[in-house]
């Protein structure tokens, strides 16, 4: 398990949908101590810069700066220098850029520490065939492995892909999982497929949401863009190290009370 969890601090990263950086802040202070870290993305670090992460880091934020880097090693390279001196803890990058571009990433890293995505948690089996990965049961370890062995100390991933990493890495990387979705903010038909790499029509049968998440088991349909997901509870118990959650919780009327009963809900499982 991560520091995060040995210490029962919040698993609970409180993703900052918005381009409004005062916005932002008021989510941030309103979920305290319920979040253990707060997700700076594209949208966000488009519209503020690295100011935004600065701000959050001036609150005592530990932020996670989510800008997904895709480039030439060099290019990376400088911009995790950039994002340790704005005050990220926590930088991601596309383990897709291969071992070069991972390494020099994890080498300038500094005091920050380097997470690479393996698959996007919005992509589902055809989406995945489409770029030319295989399905992601077999893409996502073979990524883990080649990130970790360039020096990366994180990995992004579905929690849906959680429990084998666990198992294939042991408890020394840190597993940061979006696609993480509280069962009571689903809304929508209860809807329930199997989709997988056989059935990517999800036709037949339907599933138990209470069982262990796996790529053929159901997942929730139609509630947001994301295709792997799983609850608080259930991404705790498979392995992950910190939860991703922003519109369940960003949206609610109380931002502060979602906070905390994601974050109660995953403490909850913790063994």
């Amino acid at each position: 398990m991560s520091p995060a969890v040995r210490s029962r601090e919040s698993p609970l990263v409180l993703a900052l949908d918005t381009g409004d950086l005062r916005q932002a802040l008021d989510w941030s202070l309103a979920a305290g101590e319920a979040a253990g870290m707060v997700k700076v993305g594209l949208e966000l670090f488009g519209a503020e810069g690295p100011a935004a992460v600065a701000a959050l880091a001036g609150q005592g934020r530990r932020v996670m700066l989510d800008l997904k880097l895709h480039d030439i090693p060099a290019t990376v390279a400088g911009a995790v220098r950039s994002a340790e001196r704005a005050g990220a803890e926590l930088v991601t990058v596309h383990a897709l850029g291969g071992p070069a571009m991972l390494a020099a990433a994890a080498e300038a890293a500094g005091a920050c520490r380097v997470a690479a995505v393996t698959v996007l948690t919005s992509a589902g089996p055809a989406e995945v065939a489409a770029a030319g990965l295989p399905p992601v049961e077999e893409a996502v370890p073979r990524l883990a492995e080649l990130a970790v062995s360039a020096g990366c100390q994180a990995l992004v991933c579905s929690p849906l892909e959680a429990g084998a990493l666990r198992d294939l890495l042991g408890p020394g990387v840190e597993l940061v999982c979006p696609g993480v979705r509280p069962a009571a903010t689903r809304s929508g038909p209860p809807r329930w497929d199997r989709r997988g790499p056989g059935n990517p029509e999800g036709r037949g049968g339907s599933g138990d949401p209470r069982g262990v998440p796996r790529w053929d088991g159901p997942r929730w349909i139609g509630a947001d863009d994301q295709a792997r997901v799983a609850t608080p509870a259930a991404a705790m118990r498979a392995g992950a190290s910190r939860i991703v959650v922003g519109r369940p919780i960003t949206r609610a009327a109380d931002v502060g009370a979602a906070a905390r009963a994601v974050r109660d809900e995953a403490l909850a499982a913790i063994p």
